[in-house]
Order: C-alpha cells, then structure tokens, then sequence
C-alpha cells in the first residue's frame, strides 16, 4: 500500500515539476531550464540530507552519480524528440518504454508479481498510453529520428530508477545529492559550451545582441525552472523512499503515470481541454493503482 501511495504521488510531484518545466522552456532555452532547475534540486535535496540520516559509502557516491550522468543524457534527449514532435506520439512512448525497462530488470533479478498485479501493470501500461495520446486532426507521423530518441529517453529514464534501486538502503537521501551534483555540472557545461558557440557565430555575422525587452521573459523563465527544480528534487526523493518500500516494477509503472499530473494542471491552469480519451485513461490508471494496493 505505501509503495501505491508514494508512487502515485511521485508521478503527479513529477508531472508538476514537468509543467513547470515546459513553461520555462518558452522562455528560456531547454539546456538552461534543466541545468537551473537541477541546482535548485541539489539545494533542495542538500538541505534534507542534513536532516534525513544517511550513511556516506563508495556505493552510494557510485550509483548517484552514475544516475546523475543517465538523468541528464534523458532529459537530453525528452527534450530533443518532443522539439521534433508530435508531442501526442513520442511523450506517451517515452513513459511506457520508462516503465517497461525497469520492469523487465526486476523480472530478470527475480521479482515475481501475482496475476492480479500483473493486470494491474498491464492495465497502468494501457492508462499512460491513453493519457499522454491525444488525437490531433491531420496529426503528422513521427520521423526515425524522433521515434528513436524517445525510446532512448525512455530506456534512459528507466535505468535511472535502475540505478536508484541499486543505492544501499542506509544512504538516505546522498546518492540523490550526487546525482543532482552531476546533473547540474553536466548541464551547465553544455550551455556554456552553447552560448560560447553562439556568440562567436553572432560575432561573424556581426548580429546584435539581444533585445533588453526580453529579460523580465528570462527572470520569469529562471523563477519556473528553479520551481521545477524544487519540485523534481521532492519527486525523486519520494521515488527513492518508494523504491526501498516496494519493487522495482510496481514503483516505475506507478511513475509512468506522470503525464496525468501534467495534463490536470494544464486543464487549471492554462485552462487547456482534456479529451475524452484522456478522461479514460485517467480512470484507468486510478483503477489500476487501486488493484495494485489490493495485490
């Protein structure tokens, strides 16, 4: 029952953190939204490790920050094949290929589920498809391109509750201290690398610089990604907790539902219209959480 319970809240925190995210990304580049939100995640996180005991080991630095280097190549990479679209297509199959990977490694290492979970799982598959797939009229097909950085974004993903699951369980929260640590370095090193190629090739081309009337887009863009970051860091603490109550399989699949909470906070807020279809896999996955609460 706790793993139900702190899988479902990690992937609505997650599909928060998502919304947030992709605002910001309208605002400021997508390199900088991920490398911004995951210092304010290394802060978050920082903070309640000094709370939360935990006990420093090889293990822990290994596996955080192994999970750090996956967690940056799949943000990487999500947010590489949503900008080749179609979003309805290509978000959906990065979820399920999410759940799917750790669920087949929790197979493989001898996790053994009931026929009622395993419908249930089943059926959690099913809801994350209807969830994130909206019909859109004259909806174009994805490219190679995009179809195959959403599965490697996916299967990345995946390895990161991997790793996560492999973390001593005495560690507390210092594995997501590393991975945060890493993330954030990784990123902003990428923008830096971007932003010295960008202005050399303006210095050629003798263009201007951008206009002043543009910062309050980029104060307003910074303050969402710090708030997502807060938000993801929360997120990934819950999955951790979460991963170390329950199994591999049940916790990632409960995740994989993360595109409910983004969907429902862009019904209130952006006031964006949820299709039918979406309605039922929303119920789907409610009933789908409650089996496996049963199970």
């Amino acid at each position: 029952m706790i793993t139900v319970v702190l899988g479902l809240v990690g992937a609505l925190v997650f599909g928060a953190a998502d919304f947030l995210g992709g605002l910001s990304s309208k605002r400021i580049s997508a390199v900088l939204t991920t490398a911004v939100s995951a210092v304010a995640g290394l802060v978050i996180l920082g903070i309640c490790a000094l709370v939360v005991p935990g006990e420093w080991s090889t293990a822990a630095a290994v596996w955080g920050a192994l999970s750090g280097v996956t967690g940056a190549l799949a943000v990487f990479l999500l947010y590489a094949c949503l900008a080749i679209g179609p979003m309805s297509i290509l978000s959906p199959l990065t979820a399920v290929v999410s759940a799917v990977v750790p669920v087949t490694w929790g197979f493989i290492g001898g996790e053994r589920l009931g026929p009622l979970a395993a419908a249930a799982i089943g059926l959690a598959l099913v809801s994350v498809v209807l969830v994130g797939f909206v019909p859109e009229k004259g909806a174009v097909r994805p490219s190679a391109k995009g179809l195959i950085m959403a599965v490697a974004s996916g299967a990345l993903i995946g390895t990161f509750f991997i790793l996560l699951d492999q973390t001593p369980d005495d560690s507390g929260l210092l594995p997501l201290v590393l991975n945060r640590g890493v993330n954030a370095a990784i990123m902003f090193t990428a923008f830096g690398i971007i932003v010295l190629v960008v202005r050399r090739g303006r210095a050629r081309r003798a263009e201007p610089r951008p206009s002043v009337d543009a910062r309050p887009a980029i104060r307003n863009g910074l303050a969402l990604a710090l708030a997502c970051g807060a938000l993801d860091g929360a997120a990934n603490a819950v999955i951790l907790v979460g991963l170390r109550a329950g199994d591999l399989s049940v916790m990632s699949v409960l995740i994989a539902m993360y595109p409910a909470g983004t969907i429902l906070l862009a019904a209130v807020v952006l006031r964006e219209r949820i299709a039918p279809l979406q309605w039922v896999g929303l119920a789907l996955a409610l009933a789908a959480a409650g089996i496996l609460a049963v199970a």
